[in-house]
């Protein structure tokens, strides 16, 4: 059996902390051969940084995955294609820089990975995830041994729906972006791990990572605000998966979180 771990959306600073700090001795302790981790909002809550990329594969990621918040720091998309283990959303429009996809590879094994961006309440330019999922699982056939897809969207329906559509085709279907963990953790019938959301890796004493009095008063008021992280309640969550090269085919998924004094 091989192990991968799906780290949910990496939030500032303490989420990253907690990810440098812990993920070396939980790939020993818990025998992972792969690490995805999405840090679309790693860099101060909204996207990603060159040098923070650096650091989180540093740390023993071995491929990280962005959503909506793909271009919100400044100079990024200039830095993307420098990273070989880093990708975009695989629907955005083609003349987007970045990879669509990426192939990760340990004990033989070779596991693709791309991320869909949903379009139900998400105002992104992106094509249908649906079709996008089927051409890019043709285009992997052969040149991967399986594939983990995961949807960055809002609707649990969306979610659940491509779960359905790629049982038995992807090896996990796994959902981030609203970054509260689903009690949904499951293999469906043909194989395929599943979970709409698989949490956030940041401070959980908050509103989606962001200190909580100053979201309260956005809406009550609708002024804008500048939406801080929060500090406290740390902790790592991430689905788990377990699955039999010999079948590629997902044998347990199941919710894996932590809290940063543990």
């Amino acid at each position: 059996m091989l192990k991968f771990l799906f780290i949910g959306d990496i939030v500032g600073r303490p989420g990253r902390e907690l990810v440098v700090e812990r993920l070396p001795r939980l790939r020993a302790e818990r025998g992972i051969d792969f690490v995805i981790a999405n840090a679309e909002n790693s860099a101060a809550g909204s996207g990603i940084t060159g040098s923070i990329a650096k650091e989180l594969l540093a740390s023993g990621v071995d491929a990280i995955t962005l959503g909506d918040h793909v271009w919100d720091q400044k100079g990024w998309e200039s830095e993307i294609n420098g990273f070989e283990r880093v990708c975009r959303p695989a629907n955005l429009p083609s003349v987007c820089p970045g990879r669509d996809h990426l192939i990760i590879e340990a004990k033989g094994f070779r596991l693709a990975v791309f991320t869909v961006l949903g379009r139900q309440y998400l105002n992104m330019k992106s094509d249908c995830p649906f079709l996008c999922a089927d051409r890019l699982l043709g285009q992997l056939d052969g040149r991967a041994d399986a594939v983990m897809v995961e949807i960055h969207a809002e609707a649990t329906s969306e979610k659940q729906a491509l779960g359905w559509h790629l049982d038995g085709r992807a090896l996990a279907v796994l959902g981030t972006h609203t970054h509260v963990p689903t009690a949904d953790a499951s293999v469906l019938p043909q194989g395929t791990a599943f979970m709409c959301d698989v949490g956030m890796t940041g401070p959980y004493a908050s509103v989606l990572g962001r200190e909580p009095k100053v979201v309260i008063g956005r809406f009550l008021d609708g002024m804008p605000r500048r939406f801080d992280i929060a500090e406290k309640d740390v902790r790592m969550s991430g689905a788990l998966v377990e699955f039999d090269p010999e079948t590629r085919k997902a044998t347990k998924c199941e919710l894996l979180t932590f809290k940063r004094n543990n």
